[in-house]
């Protein structure tokens, strides 16, 4: 069966992921404002009341500050570990009861025609996972909010059909930044911040080594970070590894600011 993959949004301003196998629809993250998101899945032909679940990776506002919406307005059930829930219960409001799941991040579990499996990662905050989610041999991976590309994240993600990979940030471009706080620019930097365009890039190479063709670059940061950056660095990284672009791995972006492409993940193909 076919899988279809939109990143509605991904950036550091907002991150929505839609993900289709058959009849069953979820979205990976709502960090838009619920109308922001309704709109976006309405443009890509799909009717927020047809989704089947919103999972959610941590509790940070760029992934949850439209989920409560989405979720009170159609009814959608909302995914996240305990801790999780925990830390965004103030935060997403009041959840109707029968709404509000909880997984053990340990177990793979289904929705409808999707197998979930969900996965640590290493960022700041309470309870952080990943996803791959699978159909049949199809199966798409969520590699982003990582402060390094672990040997945990790496097996997570390894051999996926289409993985989203975080680039988001240049150091440079990070440590010239007025506007943010040495606090702020240690946090990113940490090993529990967020994946550089460096980082991202040599992560890239160990994901065509384990049979990944097909990487979209996401989360990026609207400060510090340019997309033709983050792409150059990667398709320069690649290059030098012997990897052939549009031969070995497809490259793509994710975008901040707008829905990006959709995807047609083929069973076989």
């Amino acid at each position: 069966m076919d899988m279809i993959f939109c990143p509605l949004y991904s950036g550091s301003s907002g991150n929505a992921l839609f993900v289709q196998a058959g009849q069953t629809r979820v979205l990976i993250d709502a960090g838009k404002p619920g109308k922001t998101v309704d709109e976006a899945l309405r443009l890509i032909g799909v009717e927020p009341q047809s989704l089947d679940a919103i999972l959610i990776t941590h509790e940070h506002s760029d992934h949850i500050s439209g989920a409560g919406v989405l979720c009170r307005k159609y009814r959608i059930p909302v995914y996240a570990t305990p801790d999780t829930w925990l830390a965004m219960d103030k935060k997403v409001g009041a959840i109707p009861d029968g709404l509000r799941r909880t997984f053990d991040k340990k177990q793979d579990f289904y929705l409808g025609q999707l197998g979930v499996v969900p996965f640590a990662i290493p960022h700041d905050a309470a309870d952080p996972v990943g996803y791959r989610l699978w159909c049949g041999s199809v199966s798409i991976a969520t590699a982003t909010d990582l402060g390094h590309f672990s040997k945990g994240v790496k097996e997570a993600v390894s051999g996926a059909s289409l993985v989203l990979l975080e680039s988001n940030h240049d150091p440079d471009m990070l440590m010239a930044n007025p506007h943010y706080s040495s606090h702020l620019k240690q946090r990113i930097l940490s090993n529990r911040g967020h994946l550089s365009n460096d980082a991202c890039a040599n992560a890239l190479v160990q994901l065509v080594e384990s049979g990944v063709h097909h990487v979209i670059l996401g989360h990026l940061s609207g400060e510090n970070n340019l997309p033709e950056l983050a792409l150059q660095t990667s398709e320069d990284r690649a290059e030098e590894a012997g990897i052939r672009l549009g031969h070995d791995l497809s490259l793509d972006l994710a975008w901040r600011d707008r829905v990006g492409g959709v995807y047609t993940l083929k069973e076989g193909a």
